[in-house]
């Protein structure tokens, strides 16, 4: 979850980012089309919708219909919100089957209560969290997303979000605002000991408590290694290091370390030391 220079929600706010330019190049990329169809497969296996029933979906951050197209395949109906009107211009040349609805997540979904059987989406969710003008709270955006999106939502029925997080406190930031809005649920992450096929699933449910489905990969993953992160309630053990800078501290080289042996590389042993700043010597 290290942060990247080269991360989209960086360089500018989506429907900026999104231009008419980068809208065809993304849905143009045979690529990027295969993992919008993973990720949209996995998300769909993920809210346990009755078999051979059609449902009314909603699809957060839609952009040009990508995830939109296997919900169709899959014989589900659906409503896609995007906030660029340069992808949503692409979906309407695709001739997307799903009705199509500009507006800003943070701002909340419109729709009246229990329209929605599920909802899903695909690498949208994690926009909110930059404050892209002066007026934005991160915090009070993914709160007025969630709690209308609850409202919309039928009542046990399920919200899959797939996440690219920054780090762990964009994932608690995330989830906090999701349980302040009456959601439960949590974290499925797939294949965890892995750097490259390591995927987060945000999994929440509406109105009825479940059980948090199994990650992908769990029978070869290390128990150390958790693919179920049930909501607790506790602020991360980052929170609480007030006034001091998150890397460098002991917390944050053990966890770089242990992420370094799971990539298979040479660490050195933990110890005592570990962490603790060097007395200069005179």
């Amino acid at each position: 979850m290290a942060s990247s220079c080269r991360r989209p929600e960086h360089s500018a706010p989506p429907d900026v980012f999104y231009n008419e330019e980068e809208a065809k190049k993304y849905s143009q990329n045979s690529r990027m089309i295969e993992i919008q169809t993973q990720m949209s497969e996995r998300a769909v296996e993920l809210l346990s919708l009755p078999e051979g029933q059609p449902c009314f979906l909603l699809d957060v951050g839609c952009g040009s219909g990508l995830s939109g197209d296997y919900l169709s395949e899959e014989g589900h109906y659906w409503v896609g919100v995007d906030i660029s009107t340069a992808m949503l211009d692409v979906a309407l040349d695709r001739e997307v089957e799903g009705d199509l609805v500009l507006g800003d997540m943070g701002h909340g979904m419109p729709f009246r209560p229990g329209t929605f059987d599920g909802c899903v989406s695909i690498s949208a969710l994690q926009w909110l969290c930059n404050a892209d003008k002066r007026t934005h709270s991160p915090p009070k955006r993914l709160y007025t997303f969630f709690s209308t999106l609850y409202s919309c939502l039928s009542r046990g029925s399920r919200a899959v979000f797939q996440l690219y997080p920054e780090n762990s406190e964009q994932l608690e930031l995330i989830t906090t605002q999701a349980m302040k809005a009456g959601f439960s649920g949590g974290m499925v992450v797939d294949y965890p000991n892995s750097a490259k096929a390591k995927k987060f699933f945000l999994c929440l449910f509406a109105g009825v408590a479940g059980v948090l489905p199994k990650g992908l990969g769990s029978e070869t993953s290390d128990k150390a290694v958790p693919n179920q992160v049930q909501y607790s309630g506790q602020r991360c053990r980052f929170r609480n290091m007030k006034g001091k800078s998150l890397k460098k501290g002991r917390d944050w080289i053990l966890e770089k370390k242990e992420r370094r042996r799971r990539q298979g590389r040479e660490v050195r042993a933990d110890t005592k030391y570990t962490g603790r700043k060097r007395r200069p010597h005179f």
